[in-house]
């Protein structure tokens, strides 16, 4: 076997937040991978709306940074593919993995290893990668380098690891500041011995293994990516194992079917810091981009035409959550705006897409590049079932469609359950939960009521307990609110897939029920004055309404049915308190994972591009009260 000495490959991975993007960023820096005079924003790899505004990564991206050792010797091509941190997200991660030969493990100073850190080390251990552990942000005043160190050592032995992987490497680095150090620092302190990422640089030219190929194997080339071009149509992004592919050359497009076709690469790019430029030629190990393959689909081959052999397809997890998705079937549907008036002026802002093939071809859009995606049909022509990894990846898609244009009922998130030996088993959650002390036994009540058990608990003396909980995944739908709410804004929560258990039973996590509009109409200030002693209003006034649609939380466990749009009416006769003025509670907004974890069974969400409203799944009053007295003589 030969040997590449000029290209690492290598994939930064971590829980969310712990700062593999600002990593990134500063090799870029320090690489040269930027003129003087050019403006960088923060978190370069984030360029998407959603993930700048999220502040987390949600697709695997790769760069490139070429490397100058201080020796002297020939500049290295590091490939550095940049994961997400969020289980939810894994199919990403999964594909950046293939493509390389080790990873970083970024670790907080302060946290230590989280669920998501979990996550993404098993997969990169079940592929037999090499890691190198760094532990970042050593400059954190409440930082216990010593503890997170033995805590990853012990997730290394509680994952399997073998002997040669559990012998890694360890780096220290404040990444925000661009500086790695080999020699431990003191806590809540930047390593003082070094001024760059150097130490950082060497690690990896040293613990990376170069990759190595066959000279007289045939060309083969593994699909891991796909991303789109306005000129250029569909791009295929992959790594090439053995051989070598140029520009214009004809290959055999191997697919996902078996099936074998000869088409010609029209385009080869590579990647030079955040732009692809063009080239002529990519060798085993390179990470490249290929047009001219129209229907091209991730874990698919490119090999030679002479001697094809396929490499095996990308396998991802299964979903765990599932929600219908359909178009929208509400009385204001392509209305848009939240107000008398709005209608027409967001109507003709807005290119609308309301009509199920719309929907559909979206979907079908989305399953092209989200291999951890699943779209399966319904009874109901115009309403799927989508299926993924978690709530968040699933609101992800929602909110992306949302900002397209598209116009959506969403029905309330729902488990995929499984059957084992004759037996219903459902998915369970592995939570993690940070929080003060004082809240300790208000967490534990909030997972009793989901059916959580504790499976570990640890104090670090700083005041704040940290708790594991086996959780069954529908009782984490809803949870997020609740458990800020109870620890008053301070708790951190964490989960992660933990398998699949037999059904544990029935789960009422929600109390409240709903107030419900009983009519058609603009919302008043005068008939929110009277509602809002019955519970929490989600309706500003001169929101127009319609019958069915929830315009906030009961105070109590029933739904009722309520005029919103009652007007004042004017006489001429002054009344003694005429001129008493009454203040209105300012009405709690829901964004759309709130929306998702607010809703019940009976209920589903209206999403168009200028607003999120909940409604009643059954709109009619009477139609719903015939169903409610039926399933109550049953």
């Amino acid at each position: 076997m030969s040997t590449r000495t000029d290209i690492r490959n290598v994939a930064i991975v971590a829980h969310v937040d712990h700062g593999k993007t600002t990593l990134v960023d500063a090799m870029l820096k320090q690489a040269g991978a930027f003129a003087a005079h050019q403006q960088l924003d923060d978190r370069m790899m984030d360029s998407n709306d959603l993930e700048r505004e999220k502040g987390i990564t949600i697709l695997a991206k790769n760069t490139a940074v070429k490397y100058h050792p201080k020796d002297g010797g020939e500049p290295i091509t590091i490939n550095i593919i940049d994961t997400p941190g969020h289980a939810d997200f894994g199919g990403e991660v999964e594909r950046g993995l293939s493509m390389v030969d080790a990873v970083v493990l970024l670790v907080d100073a302060s946290e230590g290893p989280l669920p998501q850190t979990r996550f993404v080390l098993r997969k990169a251990l079940t592929a037999k990668l090499p890691v190198i552990l760094c532990i970042n942000k050593t400059d954190r005043p409440d930082a216990r380098i010593d503890e997170v160190i033995n805590e990853t050592y012990d997730l290394f032995l509680d994952l399997d690891a073998d002997e040669d992987q559990i012998e890694f490497p360890i780096v220290y680095a404040c990444a925000r500041d661009g500086v790695a150090s080999l020699t431990k620092p003191e806590n809540g302190t930047v390593p003082a011995d070094s001024e760059n990422l150097e130490p950082f640089f060497s690690t990896i030219l040293e613990h990376v293994p170069a990759p190595e190929f066959d000279e007289a194997a045939p060309l083969q080339a593994h699909v891991t990516n796909l991303d789109a071009d306005n000129f250029l149509g569909r791009i295929a992004l992959l790594r090439v194992e053995q051989g070598e592919l140029r520009k214009g050359q004809t290959v055999a497009w191997i697919k996902r079917d078996g099936s074998i076709q000869s088409v010609r690469i029209s385009e080869l790019l590579m990647t030079e810091a955040l732009t692809r430029k063009p080239a002529e030629v990519a060798g085993p190990g390179d990470i490249c981009a290929v047009a001219g393959i129209s229907d091209i689909m991730i874990g698919e081959t490119l090999a030679d035409p002479e001697n094809p052999i396929a490499l095996p397809l990308i396998t991802v997890d299964e979903p765990a959550i599932s929600m219908t998705i359909g178009t929208n079937t509400s009385p204001l549907v392509g209305k848009g705006g939240s107000g008398k008036g709005a209608d027409a002026k967001s109507a003709g802002k807005v290119d609308r897409k309301v009509t199920a093939r719309q929907v559909k071809d979206r979907l079908d859009r989305e399953l092209v590049g989200n291999v951890s995606l699943r779209v399966l049909e319904t009874e109901r022509p115009d309403t799927w079932e989508v299926q993924g990894r978690g709530e968040l990846a699933l609101a992800i898609l929602i909110e992306t469609m949302r900002r397209e244009g598209f116009e959506l009922t969403v029905g309330k998130p729902q488990v995929v359950t499984k059957e084992v030996n004759g037996k219903i088993h459902e998915p369970v959650e592995r939570l993690t939960v940070d929080v003060p002390e004082e809240h300790m036994g208000a967490v534990t009540q909030l997972m009793g009521v989901r059916k959580g058990r504790m499976d570990n608990m640890s104090n670090h003396g700083s005041g704040w307990v940290r708790m594991e909980f086996v959780v069954p995944s529908r009782g984490l739908i809803g949870f997020r609110t609740e458990f800020l709410t109870s620890t008053r804004g301070t708790g951190i929560a964490h989960s992660i897939h933990e398998g699949h258990e037999p059904w544990f039973g029935n789960l009422v996590t929600r109390n409240n029920g709903s107030l419900v509009a009983d009519r058609a109409g603009v919302v008043t200030a005068f008939a929110m004055t009277n509602l809002q002693e019955r519970g929490v209003l989600f309706t500003d006034p001169g929101t127009e309404v319609y019958e069915g649609m929830i315009v906030g939380e009961n105070s109590r466990a029933d739904d009722m049915d309520v005029n919103i749009t009652k007007e004042k009416k004017l006489t001429n006769m002054r009344s003694s308190n005429a001129d008493v003025t009454e203040s209105i509670v300012p009405p709690r907004k829901l964004s759309l994972e709130q929306s998702l974890e607010f809703c019940r069974e009976d209920e589903c969400i209206e999403v168009t591009p200028e607003t999120v409203r909940i409604r009643k799944v059954v709109l009619d009053q009477k139609d719903r009260g015939r169903t409610a007295s039926r399933s109550k003589k049953a």
